[in-house]
Formats: C-alpha cells, sequence, structure tokens
C-alpha cells in the first residue's frame, strides 16, 4: 500500500511523519481519503502522467534512493523555514518572511529592523535597555550618541497604532522597552 515512517536527521531531532505511496493507490477512494486527511508529508511515485498537485512531492519512477533522501531533505526543510517564519506575537502573528505583522483586523508591512526588534523583544521577555538594543540589532556600541532606537520604535509604534488602534503593543519603563 503505502510507507509510513519518521526520519531523523543531524540537525534536528524533532519528529517528522512521512508517507511514500504509489500513484495507483489513490484509485481506492479509501486509501485516497486516508491520505489527503493526514497531516504527514506526502510523497506521490509514479510515472510521468501520473503526476498529482496535491502532495508535497512527485517521484517519477523509476527512481534512485538519492533522488528520494533529496526530495526528503527538500521537503523537511521547506516546512522548518514556514514552520520558522511564523511567530505569535500577543493577538499578531509574525511572518518573518513577508515580514507583515497581522491579526483579525489586517496587517501592517515592516522593516528588517522592526522584525529583529519584535524578535528580539520576544526573545528576551523582559525590559530590554536602549543600549543592549543598539547592540544587539544595530551593533552599534553602547556609548554611541544615537536615537535610532527611540527613532525605530516610535515609528513602529505609529504604525501599529494607526491600524490596530493599540498603543500599548510595545511599552517602556526604567529599565527599556518590551512587549
Amino acid at each position: 500500500m503505502f510507507l509510513k515512517f519518521n526520519p531523523i536527521s543531524e540537525s534536528s531531532r524533532e519528529n517528522t511523519n512521512i508517507t511514500l505511496f504509489h500513484a495507483d493507490i489513490l484509485k481506492n477512494e479509501k486509501h485516497k481519503k486516508y491520505i489527503n486527511n493526514s497531516t504527514m508529508i506526502k510523497i506521490c511515485a509514479g510515472k510521468k502522467n501520473d503526476r498529482l498537485e496535491n502532495y508535497d512531492a512527485f517521484l517519477e519512477l523509476p527512481s534512485s534512493i538519492k533522488e528520494f533522501n533529496a526530495a526528503v531533505e527538500n521537503i523537511v526543510a521547506k516546512k522548518k523555514f514556514i514552520l520558522n517564519s511564523s511567530i505569535s506575537i500577543k493577538s499578531y502573528s509574525l511572518d518573518k518572511n513577508e515580514k507583515k505583522l497581522s491579526n483579525i483586523q489586517g496587517h501592517i508591512i515592516l522593516t528588517e529592523k522592526e522584525v529583529q526588534l519584535l524578535e528580539l523583544f520576544l526573545k528576551k521577555n523582559k525590559p530590554i535597555s536602549k543600549d543592549n538594543i543598539l547592540s544587539l540589532v544595530w551593533n552599534y556600541a553602547s556609548d554611541a550618541d544615537t536615537h535610532t532606537v527611540e527613532t525605530h520604535i516610535y515609528r513602529l509604534r505609529k504604525k501599529i497604532a494607526d491600524k490596530f488602534k493599540d498603543q500599548k503593543f510595545i511599552l517602556n519603563n526604567k529599565d527599556g522597552y518590551y512587549l
């Protein structure tokens, strides 16, 4: 019928369920429904004219182990990339690839530095001083006399307030800025 397995890579020890099946199995409605409803990574193998678009990869038969391995590596890398590109922040979703912050009201487009700022605030989960932000985001020395941090945070707050009417997204106190 089909082959279900869980590869382990050197870079990741997380579970990745993969199903390898021949295109002919999809002629059976029970099997087709099982595969289509599965959350596993799906690799369909068959003849060139069997190529199906609803699956993560297609292997033209005959295929070598090297081709199969390359398909698995590509799929897993894409899935990890997508998974790592989306971050939840409060009631928002940050898409790092598209540099987009969104919620049910819509979205705003961010600059690369704004994305880095939000990632830093989320990672630290506590107030971060202006000097630390300068050092971690801009690689400036802590004694640099600049208003870069204040300017970027002001602009980011304004974008968020204008679109989402959220005045309390980025907060600050005597210890620094935080979410």
